[in-house]
């Protein structure tokens, strides 16, 4: 049962390790209750329930494979058995580097970056409250897709896939904003410590270290969840901006080439 005095509430796609993680605990620390799916690491996501507990918000873990349209009618089923509506969600959830998913769909990376984030969106909009937001997580290398950057071959069915799920939803902000949604859309960098660098590390050794040498310092996961968290929540950044975390967009552009 919902508290009388209503607390806000969020939902985190991917929420059990790194980005996801920590966008979690962001929110949590900001006061507002947050739901969130994980895969298959159920003490890991217990964890994560706890950290949160001790922000003096609640916490909801359910195990989803966003590809699964069973799976996602279930999470959004005991998210409504748990809060009556939402003010957050955060589409964080991604892949396709994944040789075990590509071995058995080569089209995964569309069908979870693309499709799932649709199919997320349109479960959730009938629970977003007017005045929440929908944030679109992202990396520089898919948001700048088609503007001519090199691409780690391994990434780039990655990057055209994410670049098309937030080209679809980019097309429907009108549809959000005549609900009171904000669209909002967080691109990062190479981020410390989490899996998405350590994959492509195997196709291209010392790719971090050598971005790093270009930009700098790389952001961290804390730092990600802590931008993510604050684009979803607070109001004065506008609909349909993009949040850039890490190096410039423009470094990544070739000669000529402009924004």
């Amino acid at each position: 049962m919902e508290e009388a005095t209503q607390t806000k509430t969020a939902l985190v796609t991917g929420g059990s390790r790194g980005i996801g993680a920590e966008t979690v605990l962001a929110l949590a620390a900001r006061g507002y209750d947050v739901s969130f799916n994980y895969r298959n690491k159920a003490a890991r996501a217990k964890d994560v329930v706890s950290q949160a507990n001790r922000c003096g918000v609640q916490a909801l873990a359910v195990s989803c494979d966003i590809t699964r349209p069973e799976d996602r009618a279930r999470l959004f089923a005991e998210v409504r058995q748990w809060r009556s509506g939402l003010d957050v969600l955060v589409l964080n959830a991604s892949g396709g580097l994944e040789k075990e998913a590509l071995a058995l769909d080569p089209d995964y990376p569309m069908h979870i970056n693309r499709d799932a984030q649709v199919a997320m969106v349109d479960l959730a909009l009938p629970q977003l409250r007017p005045g929440g937001a929908i944030v679109f997580i992202t990396s520089h290398w898919a948001h700048l897709y088609g503007h001519g950057i090199q691409h780690v071959p391994s990434y780039e069915p990655v990057a055209a896939s994410k670049y098309a799920g937030e080209q679809a939803l980019r097309a429907r902000q009108q549809e959000f904003a005549a609900r009171g949604i904000r669209f909002v859309v967080v691109t990062g960098d190479l981020i410390e410590g989490t899996i998405t660098p350590k994959l492509l590390e195997r196709s291209a050794p010392g790719l971090a270290a050598n971005r790093s040498n270009q930009v700098g310092a790389l952001p961290t996961a804390a730092e990600m969840g802590e931008a993510i968290a604050r684009a979803a929540t607070d109001a004065a950044i506008p609909d349909g901006r993009t949040i850039v975390i890490g190096g410039s967009l423009e470094s990544l552009l070739p000669e000529g080439i402009a924004l």
